[in-house]
């Protein structure tokens, strides 16, 4: 009877011991606190967005000028070289017949109120830029060579092949912006398109016209800018405010309910730009607060600490 009664009360002592450390272990895990996610946080804005297409376009100059010979003869003189600018009826060229290269002053010579000379002489017809020159000073040229090549600097365009699905695009841009490789943007403007698609590629040249202020090269490539689509006084949150799926079917973004909850909210998404994007639906109200930084991977009612 005494064995039993020891055994007994050592159980009943071990029981209480079990007891008393679930408690205590449960009081501990009570008492934890749970991790809180720093976040940065925006509230939405009304503004004007864009979405745009950018292609590319090549200058070219649509006026060439070929400078002739207008007679058989040597090249007496030419001081031309490629890239030098010209104006109209510069002297470009002087040309000598074979027959006065031979015979020389003898004519002058004997009936000096001949005033022979068999020296003709080659004028520029339009001012521009010389980009190509044939001959120099010495050289034969029959009757009809081409002596050098001349480009209209007024001609200057840039050529846009742009996908016929896009004409309806380009016809709400009136003007358009070129930006150069070296970063210098000019404002151009459709002018014609040539009534003709590339069989492959199913694009239609158009042709812009530019007005720069100094030589551009020909065959230089730009970025062409266009709006394809505005809407103005919508509701707009930065890009890394908007979270989406891997197959980018679903769109959220992690709403503050209190200071320290967010919630995940569903939003449809409308255009957007580079930076900015438009939200569609749910409105939001001009105090809600909207996670920025933080909200990658945080799931619905996550604990969050604002951080500035």
């Amino acid at each position: 009877m005494k064995q039993f009664t020891v055994n007994a009360l050592f159980l009943l002592l071990l029981s209480a011991t079990l007891v008393c450390c679930q408690q205590a272990s449960k009081t501990t895990a009570e008492e934890a606190p749970v991790p809180e996610t720093p976040v940065q946080v925006t509230t939405v804005n009304n503004a004007t967005l864009s979405e745009d297409i950018v292609l590319n376009a090549t200058s070219a100059y649509l006026e060439k000028s070929f400078v002739k010979a207008n007679t058989n003869g040597y090249l007496q003189s030419s001081t031309l070289q490629a890239g030098a600018a010209v104006s109209s009826n510069q002297v470009l060229f002087k040309l000598i017949t074979k027959e006065a290269r031979a015979i020389g002053n003898s004519i002058n010579q004997l009936d000096p109120g001949f005033k022979f000379s068999g020296i003709s002489t080659i004028r520029a017809e339009k001012s521009g830029y010389v980009i190509l020159v044939n001959h120099q000073k010495g050289d034969y040229v029959q009757d009809g060579e081409a002596l050098a090549t001349i480009i209209n600097q007024s001609s200057l365009v840039f050529l846009l092949e742009l996908p016929y699905e896009m004409r309806s695009v380009i016809l709400q841009n009136k003007t358009l912006e070129l930006t150069l490789p070296d970063g210098e943007k000019l404002k151009g403007s459709i002018t014609s398109s040539l009534p003709a698609v590339d069989s492959l590629a199913q694009t239609q040249r158009m042709i812009i016209k530019v007005n720069a202020t100094h030589p551009i090269p020909e065959n230089l490539i730009a970025r062409v800018k266009m709006v394809k689509s505005e809407a103005a006084h919508v509701q707009v949150l930065p890009k890394s405010a908007v979270l989406t799926n891997e197959t980018e079917d679903e769109f959220w973004v992690m709403k503050l309910i209190n200071d320290s909850t967010a919630v995940k909210t569903i939003v449809k998404k409308g255009m957007e730009d580079g930076k900015s994007i438009q939200i569609l639906s749910p409105v939001f109200g001009a105090k809600d607060r909207l996670i920025t930084i933080g909200n990658y991977g945080l799931a619905d009612t996550a604990k969050v600490k604002i951080t500035h």
